[in-house]
């Protein structure tokens, strides 16, 4: 990271002491913190979710804010409540395949609880291309009754129906890996087919075409996937201000900061929910995103010892983004119009820049967030941000969406270890010094 001393000067002592004040250790214990078997992955709705959210909640409360838990209902989570099975047999092997490395649930599964095998079965491309009203007996050179389905990433749908309409066992698909040989967990998706779809990984696929090409191969697979609904629980803390012509005090509601003659309102926020452990594995979530929650506290740890000025500082650590960015979703409509959203989700691994995304009236915000940058020495470049700050533009505020990477998204492999302090210190320092020019 470029080094902020030369600088940060331009911007007055009081930027200079503000952004040194940043603590790395401190940020890291948060990670650790939430990143705990405690929080068991945070998923919106859990118990270790709730955990973070209360954990949060006496955090901000420790620093001096007033903080309000604010609830709401949330529909359609992917909830996989044991861990699914998937094998196969041919030419005298059987093969036994391992969740998250070797296959993953399909998000439009239906629930198979127990393991079901059949014979595996490809469509040829002249049923994909038959109109479903024929029927399998009209129209269906294969009759897939029965049998786990074969198909490829662009013409599952299509197997799906046919699945459907001839009572297949199900449906197996294709979904690549990351970097570190793992299939990311999410678990908010499409609507659900009435048949079992499992996905697995380009070779396993691969390989499952060209057994099927040399003799019959037999697939035991289950999918213990179903859909639930559950309550989230946002975390919302104001700063009073306390300088002569403010005001002090007010309802606390972080559904509603602001009032009284505040000349500026600005919103810090990131989601600290994830997508929750497996049933037998760990998913720390520790870079998506306790990392920017990490930074996002500290960054009010630092401002909230500052002399306040005119500015009213609100916080919001947002649950259910995994699930759909409910959380954000909940909380926009409520927002005073004038205020200012920075939204953060990823302060892990700061490769070449930071993406930014701006939406709503941003034009003055960005402004003042790339001349904070330019001053802290954090580089910045346009890119999509699909979070919570499309929530808050969409309800036409001025927003802006900062990411700073997700090493091991959603993955075991995002474990403590792969957050960089010197990542974590740019985004509480871009973050810190944005507030104070827009202060000043």
């Amino acid at each position: 990271m470029t080094s902020t001393a030369a600088g940060l000067g331009q911007g007055g002592p009081d930027l200079a002491a503000l952004v040194e004040a940043v603590s790395a250790t401190r940020m890291h214990a948060a990670v650790r913190e939430l990143a705990g078997d405690r929080y068991a992955g945070r998923r919106v709705g859990s118990p270790g979710g709730r955990a973070a959210a209360s954990w949060l909640a006496a955090r901000l409360g420790e620093l001096g804010a007033q903080v309000q838990l604010s609830e709401f209902d949330v529909a359609g989570v992917r909830e996989l409540y044991a861990t699914p099975v998937l094998a196969w047999s041919g030419a005298g092997r059987t093969r036994h395949l391992e969740h998250r490395r070797d296959f993953v649930e399909h998000l439009a599964s239906a629930d198979l609880p127990h393991p079901r095998t059949a014979l595996l079965t490809k469509v040829p491309e002249t049923d994909l291309e038959t109109d479903l009203e024929t029927g399998p007996e009209t129209g269906s050179e294969t009759d897939l009754r029965g049998r786990w389905v074969l198909a490829d990433a662009t013409t599952w749908g299509r197997a799906c129906e046919l699945a459907e309409a001839q009572g297949a066992a199900g449906v197996l698909t294709v979904r690549g890996t990351d970097a570190d040989g793992w299939m990311p967990k999410m678990i908010a998706g499409p609507p659900a087919r009435a048949v079992p779809v499992i996905a697995v990984r380009p070779e396993v696929h691969r390989h499952l075409g060209e057994a099927l090409d040399n003799g019959p191969v037999q697939v035991t697979g289950s999918m213990p996937l179903r859909q639930i609904a559950t309550r989230g629980r946002n975390v919302h803390a104001r700063f009073p201000r306390t300088e002569t012509g403010g005001h002090q005090g007010g309802d606390g509601h972080g559904d509603g900061p602001g009032g009284g003659n505040a000349r500026l309102r600005v919103l810090l926020s990131a989601h600290y929910d994830g997508v929750g452990d497996d049933p037998d594995r760990r998913l720390p979530a520790a870079a998506d995103n306790a990392s920017g929650v990490a930074a996002v506290l500290e960054a009010a740890r630092v401002l909230a010892a500052a002399p306040p000025g005119a500015l009213e500082l609100t916080v919001a650590f947002l649950d259910a983004e995994e699930a759909g960015a409910w959380g954000s979703a909940h909380h926009a409509p409520a927002v005073p119009p004038d205020t200012l959203v920075i939204n953060l989700d990823g302060a892990a691994q700061l490769h070449e820049a930071a993406a930014v995304e701006a939406g709503g009236p941003a034009h003055a915000l960005l402004a003042t967030l790339d001349q904070a940058a330019r001053l802290t020495g954090v580089p910045l470049k346009a890119g999509a941000m699909a979070s919570d700050n499309r929530r808050y533009a969409a309800a036409g505020l001025a927003s802006i969406g900062v990411g700073m990477g997700m090493p091991g998204y959603q993955t075991p492999a995002e474990t403590p270890d792969r957050v960089q302090p010197d990542t974590l210190m740019a985004a509480a320092r871009l973050l810190v010094a944005t507030v104070v020019l827009l202060n000043t």
